[in-house]
């Protein structure tokens, strides 16, 4: 049985789940998510505790059983908690700004680099190297964060882009480190 698909997902004090033939709804504080599922989990909803349960042992029901649950446990957090991922910007000149809700990247180029933030998702900046991408829907979180950061990806040589928060880059040395007595 799957370990991830077994576990009961605890809906919290404000969550509303309604389960109607393959398609759940998740409603609370901060917004409302619909996503259908397979046909063949089945999902019950009692004191609270949301459960998921395959109909067989069969390959393609195991593997849509954990994944339907991470799913469904995700529009639970999203919905009650909010998902959010920091992005950091490094480099002489590079800075971010915003311009309504649009967030503007200067980056190096000729032009700048402007994201409309999709239904759902937002910009912070707590300075012009910071973006923090915040939203209901963990998969668009990252999906726009991923967008970013695809925009100016961190350099090898100088570790200039945009990464995320904490994300480690790892430099060559390069030409002159190469003679200097680097990995021959």
């Amino acid at each position: 049985m799957s370990r991830i698909g077994r576990m009961p997902i605890t809906v919290p004090q404000g969550v509303l789940v309604e389960i109607k033939e393959n398609v759940i709804k998740v409603k609370g504080p901060k917004g409302e998510l619909a996503r259908k599922i397979n046909p063949d989990m089945q999902l019950k909803l009692e004191d609270g505790v949301l459960s998921v349960s395959r109909p067989s042992d069969a390959r393609e029901h195991r593997a849509q059983h954990g994944l339907t649950r991470a799913l469904i446990a995700n529009m639970v957090e999203g919905v009650s908690r909010g998902f959010e991922k920091n992005l950091e910007i490094v480099g002489v000149g590079y800075r971010a700004e915003k311009a309504g809700e649009k967030l503007v990247l200067k980056l190096g180029y000729s032009h700048t680099v402007d994201f409309d933030p999709e239904p759902g998702i937002s910009f912070d900046l707590e300075n012009p190297n910071k973006i923090k991408v915040s939203g209901i829907d963990k998969e668009m979180v990252g999906k726009v964060a991923a967008d970013i950061k695809k925009s100016r990806p961190p350099d090898a040589y100088k570790g200039k882009g945009v990464r995320y928060a904490g994300e480690k880059v790892r430099i060559k040395p390069g030409k002159a480190g190469k003679a200097v007595g680097g990995k021959k």
